[in-house]
């Protein structure tokens, strides 16, 4: 397979994108503690069983499903948010293994049950020869699980707030990019992301719709540092110079005021579970 056409994503998920998520790990994963909870529930991991947690990222996934007894391998691309899984591990005396490798070339020493998956699917440069890839890592019937988001227009937690922020950003004059570019948006659509996994050999596709209200912050400086490190608010905040930036650290605020309860800010969640079967 090519080796280079996730040159893009390697570079920023060993760069900024990385060091970001690791820094941000443990607000994160507070955060989006009730989606894990349903794709581990739609997994249905048993003891024993062998699984490989893709695009694991700084480890809950993966430390979720070696708690539940599995013998998990998380793959991630990512070496600072690799060593970030493994100190995590370590720390919790947890059995999971590591690999910091491109999911498209891996190799692997045993084919896997399940493979899992909180959104870490939605990368790839070409998608079907990265899922034809991993199907033939499983044994014949393994099972898919994995979250992967809907539109953002489904996702107040990110779209209040990008919104907001989207007039400061320089408008292109070009044609207006591609939804299924690799992204957290990527399999946005059930038709494409059905159409993805049945091209790579995958059957039984289903997607479930999970809708989750999350629990972004206590305070207003708490989410703005948050929505600072990821999401559109973060991309603003890089490519603008000072005086724009505050307008924007100003309108994100705003955008988000009236959403605050006195039990802090929540904001809606919604992804795909998708399950299929290795043929």
């Amino acid at each position: 397979m090519e080796t280079g056409s996730n040159e893009k994503e390697r570079a920023f998920w060993n760069g900024a994108g990385g060091e970001t998520w690791v820094r941000s790990q443990a607000q994160l994963d507070a955060m989006l503690a009730p989606l894990l909870d349903a794709l581990l529930d739609g997994a249905a991991l048993t003891a024993g069983e062998r699984v490989l947690d893709l695009g694991c990222g700084c480890g809950a996934s993966s430390l979720g499903a070696a708690a539940q007894g599995a013998r998990v391998l998380g793959l991630d691309f990512s070496a600072p948010m690799i060593a970030q899984a493994q100190a995590r591990a370590s720390a919790a005396a947890l059995p999971a293994r590591f690999l910091c490798a491109d999911a498209t070339e891996a190799t692997f020493p045993e084919p896997f049950d399940a493979l899992i998956s909180r959104f870490g699917g939605m990368f790839f440069a070409e998608p079907v020869l990265a899922y034809a890839h991993l199907r033939s890592a499983l044994v014949s019937g393994g099972r898919l699980c994995m979250l992967v988001w809907q539109a953002p227009k489904h996702n107040p937690w990110m779209s209040v707030v990008g919104q907001a922020v989207a007039p400061f950003l320089p408008k292109g004059d070009g044609p207006a990019p591609d939804p299924r570019t690799p992204g957290p948006f990527a399999f946005a659509g059930a038709g494409y992301v059905t159409s993805v996994l049945e091209e790579a050999g995958w059957t039984d596709v289903g997607l479930t719709s999970v809708k989750r209200d999350l629990h972004l912050a206590d305070s207003m400086e708490e989410a703005l540092s948050l929505q600072s490190q990821v999401g559109p608010l973060a991309r603003v905040l890089r490519e603008l110079e000072a005086g724009p930036r505050e307008q924007a650290l100003s309108a994100a605020r705003e955008a988000l005021a009236p959403h605050f309860t006195e039990h802090g800010l929540h904001l809606g969640a919604a992804c795909h579970l998708v399950s299929a079967r290795a043929a």
